[in-house]
């Protein structure tokens, strides 16, 4: 894109420059291989003015091609290029008018843009953090990223190879107390996973993860505010975060497992345990079945982090859940110690017999939290 730009303003800068808007068109893809093996995905940048003689203004994209064939990737590249041309001149009123020309034609179902980055005057006003959360909201992206580290990338860049600890939840809660309990809850299950790999691997990343999506049916999807709000509260506390589209487990292993092969396990408080094994997954076929395979289908486990017994009886009557019985130690209750009903429990049984659910420790010494702490939410 430097050099577009350099050689448009030597070739026709004295010419056409003081009457003319210039811009430049840049892209690097990886399109489909013939086996397609690959991960096919790639960047894409405007270099432009607004003002003939005016300041450059950048806007950079990172995009995933999700045709199934080398010919379409083409040309849904070049739909996307032209909708980002004619968007950055006549549609940057807001970030959802920008985004919604961007993805005219295109993006859902046959691209993802899960990064974007911009600079100059004519994005006056924009916040990176909003836009990248607006992405995932109106489905641009399955995920974004953020981290309070730098700079951050597409999700690719952080997951790129590596062993994961996924910590999904809501994050209702801001205050340093809950806060606090989900930073002892990555620490347990990071040690976790460090133990069970040995050290012959590359250091495992945790990451908190939200969801754009609802957390039921009669619950409207919470707004770009909030959902800014809860992601801030985990970055302070020095953490990388996911944002996903989709609320269910499943869909985020596939998308960990589009960019490592390493071993993935999610750290769920007993609660999240609960709610996710419960779900009839209405959407999938083979409901629960099916999610079960999808969550599990490639080298991933479930952490179940503890629970307080009052706690957990509390957010049981709460949410009008049945058929689980449990014991308890030291007022602590464990994967290993709820059981369900049967036959789902024969179900539960299996998965904690192969370690698919994980029990982890009762935090010894540490002091009992509301329901929701436990939540991961």
């Amino acid at each position: 894109m430097d050099k577009e730009w350099a050689d448009l303003h030597t070739q026709l800068g004295k010419t056409h420059g003081p009457q003319t808007r210039f811009f430049s068109f840049a892209d690097t893809v990886e399109a489909r291989n013939y086996a397609g093996t690959n991960d096919s995905h790639g960047w894409i940048g405007l270099r432009f003015q607004l003002q003939p003689g005016g300041p450059a203004n950048d806007i950079v994209l990172h995009i995933n091609l999700r045709d199934p064939a080398n010919a379409l990737q083409q040309e849904a590249i070049g739909i996307l290029g032209v909708n980002l041309i004619f968007a950055s001149f006549y549609q940057l009123q807001t970030m959802e008018s920008f985004l919604e020309g961007l993805a005219e034609n295109v993006v859902r179902g046959r691209i993802e843009v899960d990064f974007v980055d911009f600079r100059g005057p004519a994005f006056s006003g924009w916040d990176h953090q909003t836009l990248l959360a607006h992405l995932v909201q109106a489905g641009y992206a399955e995920a974004v990223w953020f981290t309070s580290k730098g700079e951050a990338g597409p999700p690719s860049e952080l997951l790129h190879n590596r062993p994961v600890v996924l910590a999904p939840g809501y994050f209702g809660h801001v205050d340093a107390t809950h806060t606090q309990i989900h930073s002892q809850m990555m620490a347990a299950a990071l040690q976790e996973l460090r133990k069970e790999l040995g050290e012959a691997v590359s250091t495992p990343v945790g990451i908190f993860c939200l969801t754009a999506a609802s957390p039921g049916p009669a619950t409207p999807n919470p707004d770009v505010s909030d959902l800014l709000l809860r992601i801030e509260a985990l970055l302070a506390r020095g953490g990388d975060v996911l944002l996903f589209r989709e609320r269910e487990l499943y869909a985020m292993t596939e998308l960990v497992n589009r960019y490592t092969k390493a071993p993935l396990r999610f750290v769920a408080g007993l609660s999240l345990l609960i709610r996710a094994f419960v779900d009839p997954y209405g959407n999938l076929e083979g409901r629960r079945l099916e999610a079960l395979a999808r969550l599990f289908g490639q080298n991933a486990r479930v952490y179940a982090y503890p629970m307080a017994a009052t706690d957990l009886q509390e957010w049981i009557e709460s949410n009008s859940v049945t058929g689980w019985e449990w014991s308890e130690t030291n007022g602590w209750v464990s994967a290993e110690q709820l059981r369900h009903t049967p036959p789902l429990g024969h179900l539960y049984a299996y998965l904690l017999a192969n370690n698919f659910f994980v029990p982890m420790k009762n935090p010894a010494g540490v002091t009992a939290q509301p329901a929701s702490a436990y939540i991961l939410g």
